[in-house]
């Protein structure tokens, strides 16, 4: 099945009535598969689909990507985000500017040295899982930064709070591909 463009969304009120009352096979993706526009998969059912969407659009959850009227069939993409490392910073702006600026510089270094992609929106930082979650733990224990905790939450609960462009950076494949400092071969 060849899916060129997206139908409506089943959040969308004429498409939940329709769904309401059709079988549903489900298009499982993950965080990065639902940012790009050409993807063969199958659906929960066996049934194989090739994605082939215009440049620069984007899979949405509850997308309608095939509609068969006479069975009452919907495929429907389910985009399943993983999970976020949530920092609060507000504590900095409780501590002496001198440790707060320090902590905050120290904090961007290591954010930065894993290559972890991040968004600063009000007084907390977003960073998706790109490592295991141990890791990220282990990586902010270690530098025990004054005024700085952090948690993990569900992608679900985070994406709410963020621009389309900040979605992006966090679930759209930023750490997907993994980067190393080790020396590179020279040809």
């Amino acid at each position: 099945m060849l899916v060129e463009s997206v139908l409506g969304n089943a959040s969308d009120p004429g498409w939940k009535i329709r769904l309401d009352a059709a079988r549903v096979d489900d298009l499982l993706l993950d965080q990065w598969e639902a940012q790009k526009n050409r993807l063969r998969k199958r659906t929960v059912d066996g049934d194989e689909v090739a994605l082939s969407l215009g440049r620069g659009h984007r899979l949405r959850d509850g997308d309608i990507l095939r509609w068969d009227e006479t069975t009452r069939t919907a495929v429907v993409a389910r985009i399943q985000l993983g999970e976020v490392m949530v920092i609060d910073l507000s504590g900095l702006g409780k501590e002496p500017a001198e440790l707060g600026l320090r902590a905050a510089i120290e904090l961007g270094h290591a954010i930065g040295n894993q290559h972890w992609p991040a968004v600063v929106k009000d007084n907390r930082m977003y960073v998706p899982l790109t490592v295991d979650r141990k890791v990220m733990d282990s990586v902010m224990r270690t530098h025990d930064l004054t005024g700085v905790s952090h948690d993990f939450v569900p992608g679900t609960e985070v994406i709410a709070y963020l621009a389309p462009h900040e979605s992006r950076r966090l679930f759209g494949g930023a750490g997907s591909t993994p980067h190393s400092h080790a020396p590179q071969p020279v040809d």
